[in-house]
This record gives C-alpha cells, structure tokens and sequence, in this order.
C-alpha cells in the first residue's frame, strides 16, 4: 500500500475494479482543508481515461506488472504477436497498442507487459532509429531560427525533422514524444 502523494506517473494502481496507469500527477495544499493529489489515469485494459482527486494522505494499492523481452512477429487482426526466445506466442489487442504501432517492425524487439498472465500491452525501447521514406527537399534560404519540416518513416508516421535531413537518412526518433533527436 502506498498513500497518494508517494504515486509518480507511470506507475499502476487500483482504483475500483480496474488496474489503472497514472499519466500525470498534480500535488496541491488546499488553505483550510487538507492537501490533495490530482491524477490523471488511463485504464490498463479499457484504456478509457479519467482524472481523479485524492486527499494526500488516501491509501491505494500499488501493481507491479510484469514485462518480458519478445520480438514482435506478426500482425492477425485483430491481435499483434510477439515471441519470446522459448517461442512461446503471446497477443496483444490493437486497442491496447497505442502509439507504438507508429513504429512497429517486423522483428523489432519490445517488451510485452502483462497483467494477471494476460498479454495487454507492448512497451518500445526509449529511442529507435528509422529511415526516412519521406520528405520535402530544404528550400534555401530558409534557415531563421530552428526550423522543421515534415518527414515520413516506412510505417506512415510523420515526424518534424531539420531542414538538413533528407530522404534516405536514418534518424534517432523519442518514442515517448515522438520528436527528431538526431541523424544517424
């Protein structure tokens, strides 16, 4: 058990029935009443979101999930399936993939979280490299301040890119942000 003001985002609690993953959390003292934790939380396997207010000192279970290190391999709608080095198969509902179907591969390696033995959804690694399908060429001249421009990587999702980078390049992509960090 953990009290509220204690819960960091990315963590997963329990808040009714459903195991629930905190997206932010706002810490503020009231004047007379009692210091309160607002969150904002997204339903591990409903993936319905809610924002919620708690007295600071509220207890609340915390879930430790589990996470195993698969290679994504095939997509059988509506399931995506990932394989561990045992070969065992697990699915993941397209529902419960979120933006990490933006840079899904074949053969990438992830890790799938699970909740209860349950495959429900997958995790990337924090910064991958893609090549640009995509892309306007620079225009010269136009080069005030930090400029961007819109690029497209092998799977359709676009990303601002400087206006140095070029069709064929390979670039470093956040998959938390989805932002440009480098070329590679």
């Amino acid at each position: 058990m953990k009290i509220a003001q204690e819960i960091r985002a990315g963590n997963v609690i329990m808040h009714g029935k459903d195991p629930m993953i905190v997206l932010r959390t706002e810490y503020a003292r009231g004047g007379r009443g009692a210091a309160t934790v607002r969150m904002k939380l997204k339903g591990l396997l409903g993936n319905i979101g809610t924002e919620v207010v708690f007295k600071a000192d509220d207890k609340m279970d915390q879930i430790i999930l589990d996470k195993k290190e698969c290679t994504y391999s095939y997509f059988a709608d509506p399931m995506y399936v990932c394989m561990d080095t045992e070969y065992n198969q697990y699915e993941v509902e397209a529902e419960n993939m979120g933006d990490s179907l933006n840079y899904l591969e074949d053969g990438m390696a992830v890790e799938v979280v699970f909740y209860e033995g349950k495959a429900i959804s997958v995790e990337l690694p924090t910064t991958i490299v893609r090549e640009i399908t995509w892309t306007e060429p620079a225009v010269k001249g136009d080069t005030s301040g930090k400029v961007l421009k819109p690029a497209k990587i092998a799977t359709g999702f676009e990303v601002a890119v400087p206006l140095f980078v070029e069709q064929g390049d390979k670039i470093e992509i956040d998959t938390r942000t989805g932002e440009y960090k480098k070329r590679v």
